[in-house]
């Protein structure tokens, strides 16, 4: 899509790295990253430097409100992807930083875009399963977007507060936005966040490999899991971004859910074809607590609004995971 200029914020982060590279190969003119600090951090595991010339980094603190309004003035962005916030741990350790920054700089960032000097044509937001409630909430065989939300913990409840923003938004404004609920994202630059803890049992295996010593881990918490290939991930939000759409929209992102243990064999699987069982020492741990994130989100109605939207397999997204582990990637 020429002509496209993008600003993600959160865009040197696991998913936002992925998607900037995502864009600039679906011919966005611009991408403008935006982060604390304005460096490249984790693009450097999908974009070889020296980096495109259409990529620019700016540095914004969503905590900090004249630095937003600052950063979208000087961008003039054509289309916003707003994947920058605190995660959980976060936000339990520091609520009322979690709340500016996951609430505020949302509000912030959307006053700004309506005072462009030409309209938006696309906001996207990154929200999150947690604004559903426990699973056992749902008695049918998934969650779709109309199901109760019921958020379980204060990153939810913001994250529901940032759709209600997009929302009003979207009909202030009629620029076309989009919200996308994902879940459990695992793979290359997943280190932060409690439920990055998938990605860290399949980093324990390539780290014992390449150290020559088995590395235990035990997963902190059990249960059903929607798990999310980081790949998939971005293509969704870059299709969100460029690919038609009009109006307000909230949708689940595509993804699989197994129970926790299944995830674990599957791992332990893909280590024995790659010759590194005796590496592969994972469990749950014995004080697990139940996951408090809902599964078996449902897809239909995002992939009904957004064309060839991947959903790589659990068994070859792990694969994936753990070569670039073995070869050194973070």
């Amino acid at each position: 899509m020429t002509g496209a200029r993008v600003l993600v914020t959160g865009g040197t982060g696991c998913i936002g790295a992925v998607t900037v590279r995502d864009l600039l190969a679906k011919g966005a003119a611009a991408v403008f990253v935006g982060s604390r600090g304005g460096e490249p951090g984790l693009l450097r595991l999908w974009l070889q430097e020296p980096f495109d010339r259409r990529l620019q980094f700016v540095a914004a603190d969503l905590g900090d409100a004249a630095a937003i309004v600052r950063v979208v003035q000087q961008c003039q962005p054509t289309h916003v992807v707003h994947l920058g916030g605190l995660q959980s741990p976060d936000c339990d350790a520091d609520p009322a930083r979690g709340m500016a920054v996951n609430v505020g700089g949302t509000q912030v960032l959307l006053e700004t875009c309506e005072r462009l000097a030409a309209p938006l044509q696309r906001f996207v937001f990154a929200s999150s399963a947690a604004v559903y409630g426990p699973r056992a909430m749902y008695p049918g065989p998934s969650v779709a977007e109309e199901d109760p939300l019921a958020p379980p913990n204060r990153y939810g409840v913001w994250k529901l507060a940032g759709e209600h923003l997009c929302r009003l938004f979207a009909q202030r404004t009629g620029v076309p936005t989009v919200c996308l609920r994902l879940n459990t994202t695992y793979g290359l630059g997943r280190d932060r966040g409690r439920t990055a803890a998938p990605t860290t049992a399949i980093k324990h295996v390539a780290m014992g490999a390449q150290r020559g010593q088995v590395m235990p881990f035990a997963m902190p918490y059990q249960g059903r899991e929607n798990y999310h290939f980081v790949e998939d991930v971005g293509a969704h939000f870059a299709a969100a971004a460029l690919q038609p759409f009009a109006g307000f929209g909230a949708f689940n992102i595509r993804g699989q859910t197994v129970p926790v243990g299944e995830f674990l064999a599957l791992v332990r699987t893909v280590a024995s074809e790659l010759g590194l069982a005796r590496f592969c020492e994972l469990s749950i741990a014995p004080d697990a607590t139940p996951n408090l994130f809902v599964s078996d989100l449902a897809d239909l109605a995002m992939q009904r609004r957004f064309a060839g939207l991947p959903c790589m397999p659990l068994v070859d997204g792990i694969l994936r995971s753990l070569q670039a582990f073995l070869a050194g990637a973070r």
